[in-house]
């Protein structure tokens, strides 16, 4: 798997864990489910931009023909 996949898989797990607590504390309950898939389609969004530019810069190689 490209680090690109490895470092959005991590984001993906950490939003799992925030949303879960957000869940518990009742937090979820107060905002809707609305403004919570909105967040939540922001969250992915951002995720997706960082492990894109941490994913690194790709690499020509020139190969010599005689």
């Amino acid at each position: 798997m490209k680090w690109t996949g490895m470092y959005f898989l991590g984001f993906v797990i950490f939003m799992g864990g925030l949303l879960a607590a957000l869940w518990k504390l009742g937090v979820l309950e107060k905002i809707g489910t609305a403004w919570t898939l909105i967040g939540l389609t922001v969250a992915a969004g951002i995720g997706i931009m960082l492990s894109v530019a941490r994913g690194g810069s790709k690499q020509n190689t020139n190969i010599d023909r005689r």
